[in-house]
């Protein structure tokens, strides 16, 4: 593997971890104020109470 390939594939992997505490964060506040979420599954969207979520 080149140096960029490692490079890119790091970055990646940087992206995924802020995404998934991005969600973390969202899912505690809307657990919170017993919000809910707007998800989208099989091209069906589907409205979800934050607290059926599991962490």
């Amino acid at each position: 593997m080149r140096k960029t390939d490692i490079d890119i594939q790091n970055f990646r992997e940087l992206i995924r971890k802020g995404l998934d505490l991005t969600f973390k964060k969202l899912l505690s506040q809307k657990k919170a104020q017993n919000g809910f979420l707007i998800l989208s599954e099989n091209g069906k969207i589907k409205k979800v109470s934050a607290a059926e979520i599991k962490n």
